[in-house]
């Protein structure tokens, strides 16, 4: 699809608007349905769920070649080969993004143990296989990475919707200031696993 010449979504809506043109900008909360687009290669196949994505931008700056916002389509797996494109969609912190091997690579596997990464004014990283229930304590998602809301604003609690960026919401200050919270970038696979 084409879109108009200064158009960075490509003539479609971003992600933050409803659409899946693109991730949502970083200070966007995100309102796209849990759609899924794939994109294909013989060697591997990216999935994109965009209702999960938080635009941490950690595929962008890991494989910048493949995963570019202001390009349409915004994922190219051609531009790379599918042990790089695999690397990089694993620092996705969200399950935003996800890969099924077609060459007999490996696939992902949850790590362990799981681990739950704060990150400063912002959600709660969790990494493991992990199984999200509502209060009726029906699953509402499993997966191998998610992204909690610890702002409380979200819409689609328990996970983050990017509302604590709009918001501006910030934690309180806590009573050990030697307490660690990350980055973008903290929640890396582990050794382990993923």
């Amino acid at each position: 699809m084409t879109g108009m010449p200064n158009d960075p979504a490509g003539g479609e809506s971003r992600a933050s608007e409803g659409g899946a043109g693109a991730p949502p900008r970083p200070d966007d909360r995100n309102t796209a349905p849990d759609l899924t687009r794939e994109y294909h290669t013989p060697e591997i196949t990216v999935q994109w769920y965009a209702s999960r994505c938080i635009h941490s931008a950690n595929c962008v700056r890991a494989l910048h070649a493949v995963f570019d916002p202001q390009r349409r389509p915004w994922v190219d797996p051609t531009a790379a080969d599918a042990d790089a494109i695999a690397a990089a969609v694993l620092r996705c912190p969200t399950g935003a993004l996800h890969f099924i091997r077609h060459d007999g690579g490996a696939q992902e596997v949850p790590d362990v143990p799981m681990t739950l990464t704060p990150i400063r004014h912002g959600p709660l990283y969790v990494r493991g296989d992990v199984e999200i229930r509502g209060l009726d304590g029906l699953a509402l998602r499993r997966d191998t990475r998610v992204s909690i809301c610890r702002c409380g604003l979200a819409k689609r609690m328990p996970l983050c919707d990017n509302t604590c960026r709009n918001s501006r919401w910030r934690e309180p200050v806590a009573a050990d200031e030697n307490v660690a919270t990350g980055g973008p970038e903290s929640a890396p696979p582990s050794a382990h696993g993923g």
